[in-house]
């Protein structure tokens, strides 16, 4: 049975107008799960779809601060506090200057099945600012940050709502936070996630989702009786996400055959090493340079990674729709063979329709790359107990974790075409932990 558009879309419409991101979020999850919701009675009469698609509240705030020049700059930020049914709200906070609450919106709506999946306390939300920290100074960025945090503190709390990083926020902006965040209030507690380990972080945290990505790529491949060693894989984006996905298909046997960023992609005929990637984190991470100027592999302007051929497997790590149609029709032509989403939402509507056309794997997002916010939530334990574990402890839980969200993906499905529809199973094993705790509290 197909799901009826105008059901939610009147809602969106009337509420959410000019949400695109958040309007194309909804309707994947209520494309696989509406024969489901049709045929319960009691989530219809409990209005459990109008209740999912709500957030609970959005804060938004200005954030005024002085470069280093003595101009006042004047940055809008938001706290998407989407759903706590689950636990105190979990989600990263994303600055880069595209960020609006369309977007912040469709990343808050996706965390809460992504948390779902990890069978963790955690409910979901999403946060940021229209604030790019590649374009202004280290002194800058932790003025900016104080000022973020100056308003932030009012909502956040180890039991009320914890934020990680995203795009653009790494462990030196969310110290820049954490530090605010303590001369304020004086509490030294568990209020951020992706802290360094010096202070209350997790070792472990920043490789996560990389891995993590990897980690369910191999399950997904080993239940339709394949393996990643020998594979050629097609990376997008030179973030953590990207590079330390890289690294674990290196370390697994795969041929990482591209990066890329906003300027084109770095091409590596022969595959990526293990050395030249450390040469790259060192660019990107401590010297913050674009791939271009890495000094390793064959860069091509204003080119994305999909149209090169001979390889197996894509994992778009970049950012939401970052795969349009024509690079869909490219994968499937040359005849990639998986695809698993290091990126929130990477694939647009219509590429997914057509992948998904097809006996190609494909692990959505909120499968295949929660193993980062598995490693927060795992902090947060660390942080309540007063622990701090090893590399190898969080490594073998982020595994463990992964090889679960693997078999919940297909806890309610069965292959079709040959293939395990991994995005509806995962919609639905979510949609049905949220329904059913709505259902637990009685009208929440």
């Amino acid at each position: 049975m197909k799901c009826d558009p105008s059901t939610y879309k009147n809602y969106l419409n009337k509420y959410h107008p000019h949400s695109r991101e958040f309007h194309q979020a909804v309707a994947e999850v209520f494309q696989d799960v509406w024969e489901l919701f049709e045929e319960n009675r009691v989530y219809q009469n409990a209005q459990i779809m109008e209740r999912l698609m709500e957030p609970d509240r959005i804060i938004s705030f200005r954030v005024t601060w002085e470069d280093d020049s003595g101009k006042i700059h004047i940055n809008r930020a938001f706290r998407v506090q989407y759903s706590n049914v689950l636990g105190a709200y979990k989600g990263g906070l994303r600055f880069h200057s595209g960020v609006n609450e369309s977007i912040l919106k469709f990343l808050g709506f996706e965390q809460c099945y992504k948390n779902a999946l990890t069978g963790l306390p955690m409910g979901g939300a999403k946060g940021g600012s229209d604030f790019n920290p590649k374009e202004f100074s280290d002194r800058e960025v932790m003025r900016f940050c104080q000022a973020f945090m100056t308003e932030l503190y009012k909502y956040v709390g180890p039991d009320i709502d914890v934020p990680a990083g995203d795009m653009n926020v790494g462990t030196r902006e969310i110290g820049y936070l954490y530090g605010q965040y303590l001369r304020i209030t004086d509490r030294w507690e568990g209020v951020l996630t992706g802290k360094s380990p010096g202070f209350g972080g997790s070792c472990g945290r920043s490789e996560a989702t990389g891995h993590g990505v990897v980690y369910f790529l191999k399950e997904a491949l080993n239940a339709h009786d394949n393996g990643l060693s020998d594979k050629s894989v097609l990376v997008s984006g030179s973030g953590n996400v990207a590079l330390y996905a890289a690294e674990k298909c290196i370390e697994e046997g795969a041929k990482v055959l591209t990066l890329s960023d906003s300027e084109g992609t770095l091409y590596f005929k022969s595959g990526l090493n293990l050395e030249q990637l450390e040469e790259i984190m060192q660019s990107k991470f401590v010297e913050r340079k674009r791939l271009s100027e890495c000094g390793q592999g064959e860069f091509f302007s204003e080119k994305k990674p999909w149209d090169i051929k001979d390889a197996h497997i894509a994992l778009p790590c970049a950012t939401q729709n970052e795969v349009n149609i024509e690079d869909a029709k490219s994968m499937i032509s040359n005849k990639i063979i998986a695809i698993a989403e290091g990126a929130n939402m990477p694939l647009t509507h219509e590429a997914q329709d057509a992948v998904l056309s097809k006996p190609i794997i494909y692990a959505p997002g909120k499968a295949a790359n929660a193993g980062g916010v598995a490693v927060s939530g795992l902090e947060r334990s660390q942080n309540a107990t007063l622990e701090s574990w090893s590399k190898e402890k969080v490594d073998d839980k982020l595994r463990t974790i992964m090889k679960e969200i693997h078999t919940r993906s297909i806890e309610h499905v069965e292959k079709e075409k040959g293939i395990l529809p991994y995005r509806k199973g995962a919609n639905i094993y979510g949609f049905k932990r949220l329904a059913d705790t709505l259902l637990a509290y009685g009208i929440h």
